[in-house]
């Protein structure tokens, strides 16, 4: 059965891929092939089947993309109606003298019924359908699609960054981000082929009215000079049947360039076309009451057409007294809804349990935030948190605490903060509903919005409303969403405190994570030559200084090889800095060959050198330690705003002192030892510190 079913799925798509050729070459082919009236009969009805169905499925279309082969079919469709042109009037010109049924019972309707067999109406009855598709409906079509194309390549860059900025933070995923690219990229293609896709129906309704003035003319000429009718039976025969075959391809023209209208200008809300027009025109029972109202008393005043007006109020006026009492209901339904029980009103002992341990992580919010963190109302916010906790365990090698999240009402109610072990970290304030515009330092044009600054990077943000996103982003920004600003702040803080969350029980469960990978080779080292404790410490050092712990088979190999020796966390700090070299130069760096980075001076160096010689610790004169302090910071700033990483390389004796002393004030700038340098890489020094002027 599975094997059959394969099989026949593969020929479905084998058929499937010749349909479109064939249709392609049977389309040119009835430009070129005379076909008889009966056949011209079923393609006439196909034609205006298939435009029907085109009108439909766009209408159920949620966002444009859904109808990504539209420009295709609108092209298909143009050539078929110029086609069947074609061919009818072949027939029309040839046997037209037989009758006003010469080219099929559908022209003959067409051109008898709808204008009453009358070729004056059908003249402005075709003019009209004309005017309607070329000037209305295709031009503002067009024009739309047109600035939609334009909108939509503005923003690429914005767009591209924001999803750079959601992967860079753990919200998405790499396959997430790929298929954003894409549908960024898909949905600007489909506004330029919808641009030029719209040309082609313009060009058919011009080509309508030349094949009607061609089939008139022709048709007078060869009735009274060929079959030698009378120039009022001539006009009879020819002037309908011309008519009946502009009228039969112009309305299947309309209906396309309506259907095309509907997916360029809609807005997408996650609803089709009748959902979104019944839910915001008829879902308003105060628009609806007033305007029984107002046609109420239109249908009062004497020489109007009372029945009409007065119908429609009542009908109006019953649709918005219906609509206001399921409002009605439904909050009523929400006011009765059983509230939790109270708790017990007596005097309870206290036990042990009322102490509560302190949490690791914590989450605090103002009482506007918390649809961002209820589960029952989609909580966006709990998404990303769950997400950026996966993606801090894959980047820095171990899985942080849980974070609790908890209402305050002691906050502003737009506020929030997070706490590391009951301690507050980091505060901000953010809006549901609005977008932070980020500047990153390079936008084009300023925003009309509240001032305010990222509280990740602390970079100038302005708070906007969602109908100038795609304003801020053609300008340069930013943009993201306020579940984006709490989750890349929490992000920023997991990480800058990486050493602060690695407790006891973090490093056990990260044992146990290890010994299924190497077994008994792991409990030779922990804790027969190196203790936990030890451990824990020296991986707090590495995460204290920016170095990821995922190698920890390296680190655990290390530390076997000189634990005899010393049982200092700084100095086995030291020795698995050095083993950990490459990954450290790689996680700085990347792949480049050349390393550009700072040095101290000689004098410098020897000076700091004589200092540490006295003790462990590096003790200089405050003076030296400003202008130490104050020359890394330009070179550091210097080196971030060309783009490239601050690093300061240094003797390996010096690496430890300085990089403590330096790293309370220049975080950014990390302290490299000489030892740590693998030797497939080559140095260039930007800039020396203590160096001469």
């Amino acid at each position: 059965m599975s094997a059959a079913a394969t099989m026949t799925s593969g020929h479905t798509r084998g058929a499937a891929s010749y349909a479109a050729p064939l249709l392609i070459i049977l389309i040119l082919g009835m430009m070129i092939l005379p076909l008889p009236p009966l056949l011209l009969d079923l393609l006439f009805s196909f034609n205006i089947a298939l435009g029907m169905v085109v009108l439909l499925a766009a209408s159920y279309t949620i966002k444009p993309l859904e109808f990504a082969a539209f420009p295709t079919i609108l092209l298909l469709t143009t050539l078929m109606r110029l086609s069947l042109n074609v061919a009818s009037t072949r027939v029309v010109l040839m046997h037209g003298h037989t009758g006003p049924d010469a080219a099929g019972k559908v022209i003959e309707a067409f051109g008898h019924f709808l204008v009453g067999g009358n070729f004056a109406v059908g003249l402005v009855v075709f003019t009209i359908l004309v005017v309607i598709n070329f000037v209305v409906v295709t031009k503002g079509a067009s024009r739309i699609a047109e600035v939609g194309a334009r909108f939509t390549l503005d923003a690429m860059p914005g767009k591209q960054m924001a999803i750079d900025a959601d992967l860079n933070a753990g919200l998405i995923g790499e396959d997430e981000a790929r298929r954003r690219r894409a549908e960024i990229a898909q949905e600007a293609d489909f506004f330029g082929s919808m641009d030029g896709a719209s040309k082609f129906v313009r060009g058919d309704a011009i080509a309508g009215i030349l094949i009607l003035l061609v089939n008139i003319v022709g048709g007078l000429a060869i009735g009274v000079l060929q079959h030698d009718l009378s120039f009022m039976q001539a006009a009879k025969n020819y002037v309908l049947l011309a008519i009946g075959d502009g009228l039969v391809a112009q309305i299947p023209a309309l209906v396309i360039s309506t259907a095309a209208g509907l997916v360029v200008s809609r807005v997408g809300t996650g609803e089709d076309l009748g959902k979104q027009l019944f839910g915001q025109l008829l879902g308003r029972p105060r628009v609806l009451g007033i305007t029984a109202v107002i046609l109420g008393a239109l249908g009062v005043i004497p020489g109007m057409p009372h029945f009409s007006f007065l119908v429609l109020a009542l009908g109006a006026g019953g649709a918005a007294w219906w609509l206001a009492q399921q409002a009605e209901a439904a909050l009523e339904a929400e006011k009765t809804a059983p509230a939790p029980a109270p708790a017990a009103d007596e005097m309870v002992e206290a036990t042990w349990d009322d102490v509560q341990p302190v949490d690791v992580l914590g989450l605090e919010v103002g009482f506007r935030m918390i649809p961002l963190v209820d589960r029952a109302q989609g909580g966006e916010l709990l998404k990303r948190i769950k997400a950026l906790r996966r993606k801090f365990a894959q980047d820095i090698g171990f899985l942080p605490a849980s974070v609790h999240i908890r209402d305050n009402l002691e906050l502003k109610p737009n506020g929030y903060r997070i706490l590391l072990k009951g301690v507050v970290v980091g505060e901000g304030e953010v809006y549901n509903g609005l977008f932070m515009a980020i500047n990153p330092g390079r936008v084009t044009a300023a925003l009309p919005g509240t001032k305010t600054s990222d509280p990740a990077f602390g970079l100038p943000a302005v708070w906007i409303d969602p109908a100038s996103r795609e304003q801020a982003q053609v300008a340069g920004y930013t943009v993201v969403d306020a579940p984006t600003v709490v989750a890349t702040h929490l992000s920023h803080i997991l990480h800058t405190h990486a050493g602060a969350l690695l407790g006891r029980a973090e490093t056990q469960s990260l044992l146990e994570h290890l010994q299924k990978q190497i077994g008994k080779s792991l409990e030779e080292v922990v804790p027969k030559l190196v203790g936990v404790p030890v451990l824990q410490k020296v991986l707090q050092n590495l995460l204290d200084e920016g170095v990821h712990i995922r190698d920890v088979r390296t680190i655990v190999d290390v530390l076997a090889e000189h634990a005899q020796r010393t049982q200092d966390p700084s100095e086995l700090t030291t020795r698995v800095r050095v083993a950990l070299g490459r990954a450290i130069i790689q996680q700085i760096f990347g792949a480049a060959k050349e390393l550009n980075v700072l040095v101290l001076g000689p004098d410098l160096e020897r000076v700091l050198t004589q200092a540490l010689a006295q003790g462990e610790a590096l003790v200089i004169e405050p003076g030296l330690a400003e202008t130490l302090i104050a020359q890394a910071a330009a070179g550091a700033n210097r080196q971030e705003s060309l783009g490239q990483p601050a690093a300061l390389l240094v003797p390996d004796r010096l690496r430890t002192p300085l990089a403590r002393m330096l790293h309370r004030v220049l975080p950014m700038l990390r302290v490299l030892a000489h030892a740590e340098i693998p030797d497939s890489r080559t140095l260039r020094v930007t800039s020396m510190l203590g160096a001469k002027a």
